[in-house]
């Protein structure tokens, strides 16, 4: 049976001791995990948790390890995976009076627990279609768990289009329990760098032969020729693509005019990605900057390798950029992604194994 106790041993497993609001959290998540019935929209028992606060406050952290324990039909899967999945069958979907509730319908069938991670409202669109979402998952009695950088009246704060997703905000905050993860501690920050540099700058002869020696760490020599691929049914140039790792250049891939849908396609195929002649300053312009925000995200969700070379370090350059949403995520998750502690499925392929051997020796 899931309790408290359990979740903070499973916590304490890894080294974590649970700060006050993570404490809240594990207490809700388990009451609202503690009946196998449906639950329904009367108002007498909570149906969703939604836990916000800055990047790397042991969010998802606490929520997956919940989500691991649970005991019923689940999913557990990034926002932005989401709207993919959505939208795809909302093209295929049959024309109706309510085509949105119809495909929400089919796409919860069986789902007794869904977690979201990194839920956003930042267009008009995402609001219209989460806003009908959650009515029809709560309709179902579906429990459902949110973890997000923004708090529920924070959500599409565009002055513009911010009254149309009031409803939602105002489902959320009658609906769920919303707690807020203050700690001081960022989980993702002061790891132990790994064995293997991932990121590199400045762009000379130095850095170029370095990321020679990382794709044939992994592919071997032969497959190092260029080559097109395929990204959400587009062409795209790639230095090399091997069986495991991509080596592409930036401007094909955040310049150039390409969405998430993209980045979820190449995660999907693709353990590793070499992300090559970065110019920081195009990260100045805000649609670049957001799609290597997207970028970042999914790679990290999908637990993908990402080695960047720069012109100037990343981190640096990123430091005090505006332009784009979760920029602080961003900037937390590449510190997380370049330490010991993130293992990435890249790390389970062959290549990996000969790294291992090497640095034991």
């Amino acid at each position: 049976m899931l309790d408290e106790t359990l979740v903070v041993s499973r916590l304490a497993a890894r080294g974590i001791v649970p700060d006050a609001s993570q404490q809240q959290a594990i207490a809700a998540l388990v009451k609202l995990l503690a009946s196998n019935q449906p639950l329904t929209d009367s108002g007498a028992a909570r149906q969703g948790v939604y836990c916000h606060g800055l990047p790397g406050r042991g969010k998802s952290l606490v929520v997956d390890t919940v989500f691991e324990l649970a005991d019923c039909p689940k999913r557990r899967l990034h926002f932005h995976e989401f709207l993919r999945e959505i939208n795809r069958r909302l093209v295929n979907a049959p024309r109706g009076d309510d085509r949105l509730g119809a495909v929400s319908k089919e796409w919860l069938d069986g789902v007794a627990l869904l977690c979201f991670d990194e839920f956003h409202v930042h267009d008009i669109a995402d609001a219209f279609l989460i806003g009908r979402f959650l009515d029809t998952a709560i309709s179902l009695g579906v429990r459902i768990v949110l973890t997000s950088n923004y708090a529920p009246h924070a959500l599409l704060s565009d002055p513009e289009f911010h009254e149309r997703v009031l409803p939602t905000i105002e489902q959320i905050e009658r609906g769920f329990t919303v707690i807020h993860f203050d700690g001081a501690r960022d989980y993702r920050l002061g790891g132990e760098e790994a064995a293997l540099p991932h990121f590199f700058a400045p762009l000379d002869s130095a850095t170029a032969a370095e990321l020679v020696q990382v794709f044939e760490r992994y592919e071997g020599g032969d497959a190092r020729e260029p080559a097109t691929v395929p990204a959400a049914g587009r062409p795209l140039a790639a230095r090399a693509a091997g069986a495991a790792l991509l080596w592409a250049d930036f401007e094909a891939l955040c310049v150039a005019s390409r969405s998430h849908h993209d980045y979820l396609d190449l995660a999907g195929h693709w353990h590793g990605l070499i992300l090559d002649n970065l110019q920081t300053e195009w990260l100045a312009k805000s649609h670049t900057l957001q799609r290597f925000i997207w970028l970042v995200d999914i790679f990290y969700d999908r637990k993908r390798a990402l080695f960047i070379a720069s012109d100037h370090p990343i981190e640096a350059a990123l430091s005090g950029l505006e332009g784009a949403h979760d920029l602080s995520r961003t900037l937390s998750r590449l510190a997380e992604m370049q330490s010991r502690a993130y293992r990435s499925t890249l790390d389970d392929t062959a290549g990996a194994a000969d790294l291992s051997a090497e640095t034991a020796a």
